[in-house]
């Protein structure tokens, strides 16, 4: 009777723990070379998880560059943006491939003064609502370029400078892997793969990543 109920109690705890793996992707650019920033997404099969929390965010306008360059932030969340430059600069936001028709960009625009000595750097925010990329752009300074993914998912991380990122309580079974990166023109067609105790992959991309000033 005892290892019965043993048994059964082992029945329940089982599932549990054989039901979450972890993911290893190595995304490559169009050169075999590891792609740094780029933001990957896993899609399980099966009911979609749960959305993460929006979180506040913010991105310094400073020395000409939007910095960090590319954030990843939950869909609902706040994001803030500070001058920290002596100058006015502008913030124009636009979502959709960069090869869309002219006419068709969306997303939002903003305008901040200079920092002025002995005085919080001018700031400005919105929310954002909608998942996807989002391209960041001045008006007034032409090289300045940033982009924000806004993701729905609990998957989603950006690769570090060997082109990798890891992913653990991934559920296991079929899933759907999606690269995007914010020097690409078209979007990279997405791949398969079925989660196990601990799955590598390696992506190989068209994308060659424009060298930053």
């Amino acid at each position: 009777m005892r290892t019965a109920a043993r048994l059964g109690w082992l029945a329940l705890w089982l599932p549990a723990t054989v039901w979450a793996g972890t993911v290893q992707v190595t995304v490559l650019a169009r050169d075999g070379q590891p792609l740094p920033d780029a933001v990957v997404t896993l899609e399980p099969a099966g009911p979609r998880a749960a959305a993460p929390a929006p979180a506040p965010v913010t991105i310094r306008q400073e020395g000409l560059a939007f910095v960090p360059a590319l954030t990843v932030v939950p869909v609902g969340s706040r994001v803030t943006f500070t001058n920290q430059d002596r100058f006015e600069h502008h913030v124009r936001g636009t979502t959709g491939s960069p090869l869309q028709a002219a006419g068709r960009e969306e997303g939002f625009e903003l305008r901040m003064g200079g920092r002025v000595e002995g005085q919080p750097a001018p700031s400005a925010s919105v929310v954002l609502n909608e998942a996807g990329p989002v391209r960041l752009g001045c008006h007034l300074h032409g090289s300045m370029r940033g982009a924000i993914y806004v993701t729905d998912s609990p998957w989603v991380m950006r690769t570090d400078a060997q082109g990798r990122i890891t992913l653990n309580d991934v559920p296991d079974g079929p899933a759907t892997v999606r690269v995007w990166h914010a020097d690409q023109l078209l979007d990279s067609p997405p791949r398969s793969l079925n989660v196990v105790s601990v799955t590598p992959m390696q992506f190989e991309t068209p994308i060659q990543p424009r060298r930053r000033r």
